[in-house]
């Protein structure tokens, strides 16, 4: 009798292969050229020039989705992870580039000197891995869902109800007019209502690839109506060649430094929640030595994305839903994801017909992904002893309020200094705080945390 195949190992048929690399890709793309999107434009950088820093973001978003999911001893999470630009380092770059004499390469040179320090402090984040019971843990994964869903709204709306363009040098928000168009509305429910046909009657195959289908399908009928254009893919190139360091030699400054260094630890708490939720969904022990490995590919991913003319990495939270609507464990599907994203950053042409896609047809989609990671939370904190030990009522509400501070009142803390922006304007950084400071006044720290996960009849975040 042949020995079972650990899902996360099982190496599937290329043609499977690539249909689930390629969904994955389709799932995280939007949010993938965002970051340098926005960061070129507001340097004033020619079209030719911010092209090339998405080309180089795709690249680089390639091979740290490799380094995360291959990995190489003592690197890598092994798990079915994508990795892409993180959303914090964008005002503290924006920052960085509004600062005189402070240009791309002191930026690239701050990303890679917080890389190193994402490497270097990977084993003294593990070590908090105790502070971390499933009270914390699903509260955490609840946040990060919470947090996604208002952008599959958006995504369904048309993109934001309001865009940031960069005016005279000057970046200010404008109404979007294209923003709740009924076409767009009538693509994201046909989306989202043929996704759940094909989960409900579909099967094999056919059901993993639910998302990709309905993306398609979504896309032939915003070509039908006239919502998707194709004019950027007639003008692409075929091929572009992504130079390392082609904006000069790295600079260290310090500020701008200490700056993305603080982004980076914000990235690696965060981290760890992604971690925990694909630990979740897979069946997988996160362990220490998992973190760990995992938080150091981060940093690999980042000192890699500062070389190649992009910004710092995390595990993209997005993938994370898709993985638990389609069931299908292995982390070769996303390394094969990451293959294709290498392709995408020297082949412009096929990337210019991905970014063709209309945010509506990622609208559907996006409901269900973000709210399948929602979902995640919510079952380890079904778990959890609330009858006998009701402080565990009071972990769970008050971090779930400071998860929500951003997405709710993004000014609150707009009197505060700058230097705090990347640490405040973070639910999920706030929410895990939050969490680790509450469970530490309530309940047990440190050795006793396995003890009272025994006594809830549930597994502690080592053994999740």
């Amino acid at each position: 009798m042949s020995a079972k195949i650990d899902p996360v190992e099982e190496v599937l048929p290329i043609s499977r292969l690539l249909a689930l690399g390629m969904q994955h890709v389709l799932v995280m793309y939007a949010g993938a050229i965002v970051v340098p999107l926005v960061i070129g434009r507001a340097l004033k950088l020619p079209p030719e020039d911010v092209a090339f820093l998405i080309s180089a973001d795709l690249f680089a978003c390639g091979l740290a989705t490799l380094v995360q999911c291959v990995g190489f001893p003592g690197v890598g999470l092994r798990l079915p992870v994508m990795m892409g630009v993180t959303f914090t380092s964008v005002a503290p770059a924006l920052a960085m580039a509004a600062t005189p004499g402070v240009g791309l390469a002191a930026i690239y040179g701050s990303v890679i000197a917080a890389g190193i320090f994402g490497i270097i402090a990977a084993p003294f984040v593990g070590r908090l891995l105790p502070l971390f019971p499933p009270v914390v843990t699903g509260t955490i994964i609840l946040v990060i869902g919470i947090t996604l869903i208002p952008v599959g709204i958006n995504w369904a709306g048309g993109d934001l109800p309001t865009l940031t363009r960069v005016v005279d040098g000057v970046a200010g928000s404008f109404p979007n007019p294209d923003f709740g168009q009924l076409p767009g509305l009538g693509i994201s429910l046909f989306v989202l209502l043929f996704i759940l046909g094909l989960i409900k009657w579909g099967s094999g195959l056919i059901a993993n690839l639910s998302v990709l289908l309905g993306i398609i399908a979504g896309a032939i009928l915003a070509s039908a109506l006239g919502v998707m254009h194709f004019d950027k893919v007639d003008a692409a190139p075929w091929l572009h060649i992504v130079t390392p360091m082609r904006f000069g030699i790295p600079q260290f400054p310090l500020v701008p430094v200490i700056t993305m260094c603080i982004v980076m630890l914000v990235t690696m708490i965060e981290s760890l929640g992604m971690f925990f939720a694909l630990g979740e969904i897979t069946g997988k022990a996160i362990d220490r030595e998992a973190v760990v490995r995992g938080l150091r590919a981060d940093g690999v991913g980042t000192v890699l994305g500062g070389i190649f003319n992009t910004f710092p990495y995390t595990s993209f939270s997005q993938n994370v839903g898709l993985v638990s609507i389609t069931g299908v464990r292995s982390r070769w599907v996303t390394a094969t994801g990451g293959c294709i994203l290498l392709l995408l950053g020297v082949l412009p042409k096929l990337a210019a017909l991905i970014e063709a896609l209309p945010p509506a047809v990622l609208g559907g989609a996006g409901l269900v992904m973000f709210g399948m990671i929602a979902a995640s939370g919510a079952r380890i904190l079904a778990n959890v002893d609330f009858k006998y030990n009701q402080h565990n009522l009071f972990v769970v509400a008050i971090s779930l309020g400071f998860g929500m501070i951003p997405l709710a009142a993004p000014g609150l803390f707009q009197y505060l200094p700058h230097y705090l922006e990347p640490l405040l304007n973070s639910g999920i950084l706030l929410c895990a705080v939050a969490a680790v400071l509450l469970n530490a006044f309530f309940n047990a720290l440190g050795e006793n945390a396995d003890a009272k996960a025994d006594a809830e009849g549930v597994a502690s975040p080592q053994h999740v």
